[in-house]
């Protein structure tokens, strides 16, 4: 959700623009920030949406919380944790997750799935923005497991493999969670196919 008043960064009071309240819908996404977009870019165009999105949005008050958001609208089932992408670069990303009570489980601990989609998130985006422009990737499989009961302010990073061409090929990305202590709260390893573009 975004900010209301004083606390709202100016990208995202540029995001809500004259429509008011928390709505995206009518607002040039191209008008509000140093990038195209949309909300489901066309993954088979050429370019790397994630990068670009990114490299905008980083430099702008505020814009490392709009590009999380946004990731969220694209990928509602991920946007749902409310994850916030902290770092993102070759062959590295890092993101936070906050403990609260709509991530938990009935032992009062952040829940496996939730874990599990933290992990793809951060994965992903490790592996999207070091993608050439004329390649794709999917997870395939994804395997995790859990060292401890989460709780806390979490921190998953991932520092895969850098893929450097389209060809077809799979690399398996891990992942790590840990608390706020440092400990390690879950490992999680994507099995993942890269390939060419369609187009």
């Amino acid at each position: 959700m975004l900010s209301r008043g004083k606390g709202a960064s100016s990208a995202e009071r540029r995001l809500r623009g004259h429509g008011g309240g928390d709505s995206l819908a009518g607002m040039s996404l191209a008008s509000a920030l140093p990038f195209r977009s949309a909300f489901a870019p066309d993954v088979e165009k050429r370019g790397n949406f994630v990068r670009d999105a990114w490299d905008g949005l980083r430099k702008v008050p505020g814009g490392r919380r709009l590009f999380s958001l946004l990731a969220g609208r694209m990928v509602p089932y991920t946007g749902s944790i409310g994850a916030q992408v902290e770092v993102v670069e070759r062959g590295h990303a890092r993101v936070r997750l906050e403990d609260r009570p709509k991530v938990r489980n009935h032992l009062k601990c952040v829940h496996a799935i939730a874990l599990a989609n933290l992990a793809e998130l951060t994965g992903n985006l490790a592996v999207w923005y070091s993608l050439p422009d004329d390649a794709r990737f999917i997870v395939s499989g994804l395997s995790i497991e859990y060292l401890k009961k989460a709780r806390g302010t979490l921190t998953a990073e991932s520092r895969p493999e850098v893929v450097t061409s389209a060809a077809k090929r799979e690399i398996d990305v891990v992942v790590d969670i840990r608390d706020a202590k440092g400990e390690l709260c879950a490992r999680a390893v994507l099995r993942t196919l890269v390939g060419p573009k369609r187009s």
